[in-house]
């Protein structure tokens, strides 16, 4: 069974530009180490007739937006593969190992998820 990494983050909307570069990166890296599909969306509609709103889950500051990604990958074990595979990259790239994080990682929220419900569309 699929299973999905979930990521939602403010970012400071002056940062969209380095972030978006982080991600295709990021993306390619992902791939390469076990993912079979990868997103990050920049909010585009932030108001909510119902519900709590993300910018006010997040505390959004002035400047910022927020982003939601998820990576998905065939298994837990795949997963849990592919985020090993990932440390040992992040430590053997100094490339990877310095790079600056366009956004306060301290705000960002993750998870793990199994699917409940879901649907391909081909």
């Amino acid at each position: 069974m699929a299973y999905v990494d979930g990521f939602v983050l403010p970012v400071p909307t002056k940062n969209l530009a380095a972030y978006k570069k982080m991600a295709k990166l990021g993306a390619a890296i992902w791939k390469k180490v076990g993912a079979i599909e990868y997103y990050e969306c920049v909010l585009d509609d932030p108001k909510a007739s119902f519900g709590l709103t993300f910018p006010k889950a997040l505390k959004v500051k002035a400047g910022e937006t927020v982003v939601i990604s998820w990576i998905i990958y065939k298994s837990k074990a795949d997963r849990n593969r592919a985020n090993k595979k990932m440390m040992r990259l992040m430590g053997e790239d100094p490339a990877m190992a310095n790079m600056a994080m366009p956004f306060d990682m301290k705000r960002m929220a993750y998870g793990g998820f199994k699917p409940l419900v879901s649907f391909e569309q081909k």
